[in-house]
């Protein structure tokens, strides 16, 4: 282990902790950001509904108004309450509102009374509608500001029909407002669009001084609650228009709208603006007694995700650069202690080859001194001695220039391949299968082979087909001017990595592609491996 290697491992280290601290904190950044446009969209829709609900409980404040009015003086509550809302203008200071009526109680049978107030108000006869078999009938007698679609209501017994009964004995009950269920309006018949409806009812409960027997008297008490009543004083509401006024121009800032008669999104949707989004809000709105739902979402896709997702990835990007910087300086050193290594490794080697030099030449020049001793004991003259020592030193120069140019000593492939193979415990049946064209490898290209093949098969015995989980095929032919060589190795317990090369499998790629001219590839997929090797074929082929 080198002395450096704990300062290796910290540095990797401190690059993994570097990372994960960037990625903590752009995580940290895109839930908060998400969390914080989730929050100002529940906070617009949350204005939305406290706008709704202002603005009816204006509309309700200005019927408890025309209420006192009508107990200050019900005989003439006609004039009065319609001097009172021409002097508000409702239809500006409330808009929304569909105008603000009076039914009074009545005994079924005896409409006389009311119907003498309708005279009284409108100048003409208006006759009490429809009959109904409640024992008590509230007739509209006033409905303002008249216009000739509201005239439409007028007489209208709003006891007679169940939904607006329910709310009207909630209303007498509790004397408190109560808010109808989704109706059409009786002046709807003269519309040009129709619109759902509801109406709000608050009761007018009659003076117990009084005589019962009046025109406005109230029915029998135990008709519906403990009061003696003598009025209504409610307001239609056409559902399209109120919350199309309401809301106005803000409106165009919502993508979608829903607003539902009851709880929850099950309820009967009565208004609907634009497409609901994936992830609305919902708040609740209240209509008088009743609680109806809001749900509001806002197009903001972008904002809710798309910039999350943005400073995830720019934050994700910057830690892969940060790692990547640190891997890149990591390798760098490591290239710069390997080139050192190496540098180290050939001044060894050079040493150890002079030395080997020395060794031998010290013998060439024994064996040369031994050859004059020897030629001259058989030499009869100078002149024999000359010839016969010149020829014998020039062809030990041969021989020893061929063995060490290799012009003459070459190596063939398959023995190179079967002596690694063999050495590896391949049985000889295996190796017999083992073959191809003769092919004669020169000193150079047969140390580079040579020291594929035993990595081939290292790798093999450690990983591969040889460590006996797989089935290993080798072979070699000519292609062209090329010799190729390939090593599959299939049936693998797992496909092996390979995108990242060794120092060794480099060296190995370098003494292929320096010695030997040539170049290899390397492939892995579906439990295999396949590794080719090619280089040019410089040897003469046999006959």
């Amino acid at each position: 282990m080198r002395p450096s290697s704990w300062a290796d491992r910290l540095l990797a280290l401190s690059a993994r902790f570097v990372g994960f601290v960037i990625l903590a904190a752009t995580l940290a950044a895109a839930v908060g950001s998400f969390l914080y446009n989730r929050a100002e969209e529940r906070d617009r829709a949350e204005r939305v509904a406290m706008l709704i609900d202002t603005r009816l409980r204006d509309h309700v404040a200005l019927l408890e108004g025309v209420r006192a009015l009508y107990q200050s003086d019900s005989r003439s509550s006609g004039p009065g309450i319609r001097a009172y809302l021409t002097a508000l203008r409702p239809q500006v200071h409330v808009p929304g509102l569909e105008g603000v009526g009076i039914a009074v109680a009545m005994r079924q049978q005896t409409p006389a009374a009311a119907e003498a107030m309708l005279r009284d108000n409108y100048g003409r006869d208006i006759a009490v509608w429809p009959r109904s078999g409640e024992p008590v009938g509230f007739p509209i007698v006033l409905l303002e500001p008249p216009t000739p679609r509201r005239d439409k209501a007028l007489g209208y017994d709003m006891y007679s029909e169940p939904v607006r009964r329910e709310a009207m004995r909630r209303a007498w009950q509790t004397g408190r407002p109560a808010a109808s269920g989704i109706v059409q309006l009786v002046q709807e018949d003269a519309a040009k669009r129709r619109q759902p409806g509801f109406l709000i009812y608050i009761p007018v409960y009659a003076d117990p001084s009084e005589s019962g027997d009046a025109a406005g008297a109230a029915p029998s008490a135990t008709a519906a609650a403990a009061r003696p009543i003598e009025a209504f004083v409610y307001a239609p509401f056409r559902i399209d228009d109120l919350f199309t006024t309401i809301l106005g121009p803000q409106l165009r800032a919502i993508d979608g709208l829903e607003i539902h008669a009851g709880k929850g999104p099950s309820a009967p949707l009565v208004f609907r603006h634009g497409s609901m989004g994936w992830d609305p809000h919902e708040q609740t709105l209240h209509i008088a007694d009743r609680q109806w739902t809001l749900r509001v979402s806002y197009s903001r896709l972008f904002e809710r995700l798309g910039r999350p997702l943005a400073i995830f990835l720019f934050g994700f990007a910057i830690m892969l650069l940060a790692m990547q910087l640190m891997r890149l300086q990591h390798r760098r050193v490591d290239a710069f202690r390997a080139l050192a290594d190496e540098q180290a490794l050939r001044a060894a080697d050079r040493e150890l080859m002079i030395g080997e030099m020395a060794h031998r030449m010290k013998n060439a020049f024994a064996r040369i001194g031994a050859l004059a001793r020897i030629t001259l004991r058989e030499s009869a003259s100078l002149e024999e001695f000359e010839t016969k020592f010149d020829g014998r030193m020039r062809a030990l120069s041969d021989a020893k220039q061929m063995l060490v140019s290799g012009a003459v000593d070459t190596v063939d492939l398959e023995r190179i391949v079967h002596r690694e193979l063999a050495l590896a415990g391949v049985a000889p049946d295996r190796l017999a299968a083992v073959s191809g064209p003769e092919v004669r490898l020169d000193d150079e290209g047969a140390q580079a082979i040579s020291l594929a093949i035993h990595e081939f098969v290292t790798n093999s015995i450690k990983y591969g087909a040889l460590s006996g989980q797989g089935d290993l095929r080798i072979g070699w032919h000519r292609d062209g001017d090329a010799v190729e060589l390939d090593w599959t190795e299939s049936h693998l317990p797992e496909t092996p990595q390979i995108a990242k090369e060794s120092f060794g499998t480099q060296f190995i790629r370098s003494m292929i592609e320096r010695q030997l001219k040539g170049c290899w590839t390397r492939t892995a997929a579906d439990n295999r491996l396949n590794i080719v090797i090619r280089w040019p074929d410089r040897q003469p082929r046999g006959d």
